[in-house]
């Protein structure tokens, strides 16, 4: 009997030291994340503080939003009233010009090299 108590005893100590190891491991692993988490922290908070002077930015393009929207359909009504008085008409086709020669009568040289000369006057 004193076996089997020493035994469990053995298996006790193992699991209660498993444990600890699986407790440590854990530990080491959540206090790592909260290093990272509070690193991420601070950019948000850089993020916050740098976005802080844009919101009255954006107020002001909403608003200038709205008046461009609300003029639109002016817009769009003076636009159809400039294309309806500017139509397209494309211009005619012109007709081609057979071309003329630049002289009356074509000469050649050629006879003069060589001495010929066909109308003698």
């Amino acid at each position: 009997m004193t076996l089997l108590v020493v035994l469990t005893v053995v298996a006790a100590a193992l699991l209660i030291a498993e444990l600890a190891i699986y407790l440590f491991v854990v530990g080491s692993q959540l206090t790592r994340v909260a290093e990272q988490l509070e690193g991420c922290s601070a950019v948000v908070w850089d993020i916050k503080h740098n976005a802080e002077p844009i919101e009255s930015g954006v107020e002001r393009i909403n608003n200038t939003g709205r008046v461009i929207a609300g003029a639109l359909p002016l817009l769009y009504g003076m636009a159809e009233g400039i294309v309806a008085g500017a139509t397209y008409e494309p211009a005619p086709e012109a007709v081609p010009v057979p071309a003329r020669p630049a002289m009356k009568r074509r000469r050649t040289r050629l006879h003069e090299a060589v001495g010929y000369v066909p109308n003698e006057a």
